[in-house]
Formats: C-alpha cells, sequence, structure tokens
C-alpha cells in the first residue's frame, strides 16, 4: 500500500494573519511557519496504518516554498517513509486550479493507492483541492470524513449531515480528505528525528512534471485588489422606552432579517 499524504507549511494559527498590500499572498514571514494542524492528523492516520500493516509506503508530499524543507523534515521525523517537495518560483500565488493541476502530477509520478489530505487549510481555506485531485487524477473521492477505515481495496468512513451521519466508501485508488475529528498527530521522537536526516526528501519543479504556469489554454483566477480589513463598527443600540418591541422588529425588517 502506498498512501500518500498532502501537507502544507502555513502561518501559526495563534498569530494574525496578514496579507501583504502590494501583492495580495500571505505575509508568511509574519509568524511561524508550521504543518497545518489537519494535514498533521491525515499524516496520523496514514502513520496508524502503517504502524499496523508491515510494507506501508507513507510519502509527505508539499507544494511550498524552500523554506518548508525544515517542515517536511517533521513530517519525515514522525514517521514518513520519504518526502516529495514541490517548489518552484512560477508557482508563486498559484492558484487552486494550478495548486490541483501540479499536485496531481506530483502524485501520478510518485504513484499511489491512497491519497490522503485534510478538509481545508486554516490560510486558504478553500476546501476545493481534494475533489479537484479526485477529478485530475480520475479516481473516486470521499470528502470531510469523521472517521476512517482503510482495507486492502477499499477506504470507507463517516461524514456528518445535517440530519444524521453518512457512511460512505471508494474503491482504491482513491482520494480522502479528513476533518478534525480524527485524532491529532504523535510528536516526533529523538530517534525519528535524527532518522528524517537520512529519509529521501525529493525537491522537484514545474519541468519535473509537465506543467505550465502561465499556460494560455488554461483558466487561472487572479486577484485584482486587496485592501486591510474595515475596523469593526459599533452595533445598533436600542433602548425600551417602552416601544423596544417595535424597534427590533423594524430593525429586523429594514435589514431583510425577518
Amino acid at each position: 500500500m502506498k498512501i500518500v499524504v498532502l501537507v502544507k507549511e502555513v502561518p501559526d494559527t495563534y498569530g494574525d494573519r496578514k496579507l501583504s498590500l502590494e501583492t495580495g499572498l500571505a505575509d508568511r514571514g509574519a509568524n511561524e511557519a508550521v504543518i497545518d494542524e489537519i494535514g498533521e492528523r491525515a499524516l496520523e492516520l496514514a502513520l496508524s496504518y502503517a504502524d499496523a500493516h508491515e510494507g506501508t509506503d507513507v510519502i509527505v508530499l508539499s507544494l511550498a516554498p524552500e523554506s518548508a524543507t525544515a517542515t517536511l523534515r517533521k513530517g519525515l521525523a514522525m514517521g514518513a517513509g520519504s518526502a516529495v517537495h514541490v517548489c518552484d518560483e512560477g508557482l508563486r500565488g498559484a492558484d487552486l486550479g494550478l495548486t490541483a493541476e501540479t499536485l496531481a502530477a506530483a502524485i501520478r509520478r510518485t504513484g499511489f493507492d491512497l491519497v490522503v489530505t485534510g478538509n481545508l487549510s486554516t490560510d486558504g481555506t478553500g476546501g476545493m483541492i481534494p475533489a479537484m485531485l479526485a477529478e485530475l487524477l480520475d479516481v473516486p473521492h470521499a470528502t470531510g470524513l469523521a472517521s476512517v477505515s482503510i482495507g486492502d481495496g477499499s477506504v470507507s468512513g463517516t461524514r456528518p449531515v445535517d440530519d444524521g451521519v453518512q457512511q460512505v466508501s471508494a474503491q482504491l485508488p482513491a482520494v480522502i480528505s479528513i476533518t478534525e475529528a480524527l485524532p491529532g498527530p504523535r510528536f516526533p521522537n529523538f530517534k525519528g528525528i535524527m532518522a528524517a536526516k537520512k529519509k529521501p526528501l525529493e525537491v522537484i519543479g514545474l519541468a519535473h512534471l509537465g506543467v505550465a504556469a502561465d499556460d494560455p489554454e488554461a483558466a487561472r483566477s487572479i486577484m485584482l485588489s486587496v485592501a486591510e480589513r474595515p475596523p469593526r463598527a459599533a452595533g445598533v443600540k436600542i433602548v425600551d422606552d417602552g416601544d423596544a418591541g417595535e424597534k427590533i422588529a423594524a430593525f429586523l425588517i429594514e435589514n431583510r432579517l425577518a
């Protein structure tokens, strides 16, 4: 079984997030860079399966700047067998379409039985990459899973829906995404940290994948403008002079909330 786990380096969630007003990109120098927690949970799922099934190959894959090497090494220290780092200046500011196209090419190049991702990252919060990958790889997908069971030729799990819990399954190869309902990640121990230094970490670019970032035939989205969020304004205060109910009703009607 070969499991590819997508991880993403993001600004620490405990710090303030800021966008560069010049580029529209996240200011990644403002906070410490860490593996997104949902990616760590995805890796924990793969490693737990590998612990119980000898011969399982777990690969961490990330599309990230050159500085993300330390982040990938953490994934290796946790227990992954190898890592692939897609790093190319042409991917700076890549939209969801280009990101998915590049990741799919890297996954196809690596080979896989199962791709595991988080349901959405804490910085972009797009939530579309898992489904886009499945489409590009032409495999089934099961997204937003709160529990996962990996079998010899299939993967299954549950996802919460409005009226209860939905049971889903897919034949391998497949793509799945998980939620924060899955167990938290293990901590790398000293042995794992030392072993990570010797594990293979391959760095590849667009040329290795045959992907053109500036392909005029491919639909791309760009950011036209960016501005700081305006300060929060004070709400409407209603003083009860005997007619507060009427004032509240009028406010709700005026703002189309009733």
